[in-house]
């Protein structure tokens, strides 16, 4: 592989394979590796390393339908999108999903909503005003 210079963020999952096509169906982010501990996923200025969890810890984490929101972390991922409406189809359909339109936000010159993936960390999407 080769070295980037990037920002980036590594998200730990339980099912790596899903996770991973979660983040590239909603975000159109392109994998670029990916084995059965890891994948990497990248957009033109980020990075994202989606882990497997140690099985020790994976073993005690229970996943549900729909999944139980992580809200107690300090840390939520921001996506700049086109549309709302298609990462929330694509949400939707990958195990993941969005606030309803009624729960979106004007901030900084862009529509905001608050979502989730398939194993209930909070992601945001925003969009061009």
């Amino acid at each position: 592989m080769e070295r980037h210079e990037k920002s980036g963020a590594v998200i730990y999952a339980k099912d790596v394979g899903r996770m991973s096509a979660f983040y590239e169906a909603v975000f159109g982010l392109k994998r670029t590796h990916m084995d059965s501990s890891f994948a990497v996923l990248e957009s033109p200025v980020a990075e994202w390393v989606v882990v497997s969890v140690p099985k020790d810890v994976a073993s005690g984490i229970e996943l549900a339908t729909p999944p139980a929101l992580r809200t107690g972390t300090p840390i939520k991922l921001v996506f700049p999108v086109r549309s709302i409406a298609a990462c929330r189809a694509a949400a939707e359909r990958l195990g993941g999903g969005f606030n309803p339109p009624d729960k979106q936000w004007e901030f900084n010159g862009a529509v905001v909503c608050d979502g989730f993936d398939p194993e209930g960390n909070v992601v945001q999407a925003r969009e061009p005003a």
